[in-house]
């Protein structure tokens, strides 16, 4: 019974844990879901709800509905590699380094502008979630969780990556929005270009240690 149960947690056929929340870290139907939202105690990983705010959805009609802006494609790429590097760069620098780094293009308010980090140290992730949720962000209170997603391809839609998903932005797997290739070699390279240089140092001295004789000590 107990390998039985093992192995469909988190999955479809498990009536007790929500397994939409064990794959993607939310649920559409929040708080109010029947099954249960097993919220990690350490992670790698931290979600930050609703973050982003697309310009090309940031009017609103008289009814609170969003709308379509006349923002180029150009121009929104733009702004959302400022962004994304913005808050990449203020993460790393402030917590720790960063394996992984993803932005929802999702509609549905349980994933629209969430943003997953991956940190390389689950420290680093904790002491992250501690900090966040005393800080705003564009006139905004921060909240920010650990997070269950660890493996973001079993989060992300499939049919999304092979333009083939019917259900567009509301789909409940995660629709990751890209960076421009030029953005991701900058910020994923940087750790390994510090790690570079504070070693290349170390190596010199140590073959300059190697020639000394006796006589320099």
């Amino acid at each position: 019974m107990a390998e039985h149960l093992a192995s469909i947690f988190g999955t479809e056929k498990d009536k007790v844990n929500c397994s939409f929340y064990f794959k993607i870290g939310a649920c559409r139907h929040g708080d109010r879901c029947s099954r249960t939202h097993n919220k990690p105690t350490f992670s790698q990983t931290i979600l930050i709800p609703n973050l982003y705010r697309n310009p090309q959805l940031v009017a609103m009609s008289a009814d609170g509905a969003e709308q379509m802006t006349n923002v180029t494609d150009i121009e929104m790429q733009e702004h959302y590699d400022e962004f994304f590097e913005d808050v990449f760069v203020e993460l790393e620098d402030k917590y720790g380094e960063i394996e992984e780094m993803n932005v929802c293009d999702n509609l549905g308010d349980h994933l629209v502008g969430s943003v997953y980090v991956k940190f390389r140290r689950e420290k680093d992730a904790e002491r992250s979630v501690e900090d966040l949720n005393n800080r705003w962000f564009n006139g905004m209170p921060v909240h920010a969780e650990l997070s269950p997603v660890t493996d973001f391809r079993e989060s992300c839609c499939r049919q999304y990556e092979m333009g083939e998903c019917t259900r567009g932005g509301f789909c409940n797997f995660m629709h990751l929005k890209p960076i421009s290739r030029e953005l991701r070699r900058e910020l994923y390279g940087r750790r390994k270009r510090e790690r570079g240089r504070s070693r290349s140092p170390r190596r010199r001295s140590r073959s300059r240690d190697r020639r000394r004789s006796p006589r320099d000590y």
